[in-house]
């Protein structure tokens, strides 16, 4: 065998080991899709745990489309005005099957296990699209719930009609509200020494942050306390106000399409967002003025360790051009939200 035939087999065999290895790296290495829809076997009824089985298992990267239910039960809806052949066959089997409730009343996805995601890492959960799942949404209000319970000491439920075409709700006549359909409840799960809690405060796991920000294009990073991650959604949203006062939104139905990806390079100890235009940090506390000053601090830490800054300056900053909002006021803990535009950092290669 002449050189020139030597060096052609090393090089095939080179070739041939790469080809071997790349192949038993596993599905790891190209991002998978996955769907998941809600069933009586596939959802976790009112609170979030470190101890609730996975019903789906993905890696690092992959992206899940996963379908929620609207926060109701198929008689409240039918006795609202919505037809029976509307409400949804699954919502239906889930309220027949699931004895496993409380002490929260949404119905959550999940969870969804990211392997290799451990205690210490973040999970980045890419918000990729969100779609309806019905043509309509509901809002109601509680005796002894929302902003004003004394006000309105009674119930009431009003069916919304939703135009997907034109993305706008019908309210009433000569109202129509745009859509901006977001998910109410984005969590992992909670260190396992918590326990079971409930899904509707909002905490270091996330959750029911009803943060009407997280919409498609937008970046939720949530700290990992457990192993797996272990990731729900919920209480889909086709718009809100800030503050959800009546302790509602247009509460739906949705569809949305997520990436989770296991950040072990990045470390907190709270939520952060982060949208096309805007950084945002949170503050979760019972206490308002709490909330507010956890918001504030985070921002500073974030322009401290991300952009460099001083904490003069950043400080500084977060008052001449980051804006606050009360994103939540009802579910015992309150949501701020602290929202800094990226636009303010001019390259220096700008003139």
């Amino acid at each position: 065998m002449n050189k020139t035939h030597k060096w052609y087999w090393l090089l095939i065999a080179i070739f041939s080991a790469f080809s071997v290895a790349h192949a038993q790296s596993g599905a790891s290495s190209v991002p998978a899709t996955y769907q998941l829809k809600p069933t009586p076997k596939t959802v976790t009824w009112g609170y979030y745990a470190a101890d609730v089985p996975p019903v789906l298992r993905v890696h690092s990267g992959d992206t899940v489309e996963i379908q929620t239910l609207i926060t109701s039960s198929p008689k409240r809806l039918e006795e609202a005005g919505v037809p029976p052949d509307q409400v949804e066959q699954s919502l239906r089997d889930i309220f027949d099957q699931v004895k496993d409730r409380g002490p929260g009343g949404h119905i959550l996805t999940g969870p969804v296990y990211v392997e290799g995601a451990a205690p210490g890492d973040v999970l980045e959960v890419r918000i990729q699209a969100i779609r309806l799942a019905i043509p309509y949404a509901y809002n109601a209000f509680g005796p002894g719930r929302g902003f004003l319970p004394d006000d309105f000491p009674y119930g009431k439920m009003k069916i919304i009609p939703l135009d997907a075409q034109r993305m706008l709700a019908h309210f009433a006549d000569g109202i129509e509200i745009p859509l901006h359909p977001f998910f109410g409840s984005l969590g992992d799960a909670p260190p396992p020494s918590a326990g079971h809690i409930s899904s509707a405060p909002p905490w270091m796991h996330a959750g029911n942050l009803d943060n009407k920000w997280l919409v498609a294009g937008t970046t939720l990073y949530i700290p990992v306390n457990a192993p797996g991650a272990l990731f729900w959604a919920g209480d889909g949203h086709a718009g809100q106000g800030d503050g959800e006062v009546d302790i509602t939104a247009m509460e739906t139905s949705l569809i949305g399409t997520f990436q989770l990806i296991d950040r072990k390079d990045m470390h907190l100890l709270w939520p952060r967002a982060e949208t096309p235009d805007y950084y945002i940090t949170m503050g979760i506390e019972e206490d308002l003025n709490k909330a507010t000053e956890m918001a504030v601090r985070e921002m500073i830490d974030f322009l401290v360790h991300e952009k460099n800054l001083s904490r003069d300056d950043a400080y500084m900053l977060a008052s001449v051009a980051a804006d606050l909002h009360i994103s939540e006021l009802v579910d015992g803990n309150k949501v701020v939200s602290m929202m800094l535009p990226k636009a303010i950092f001019v390259s220096s290669n700008s003139k």
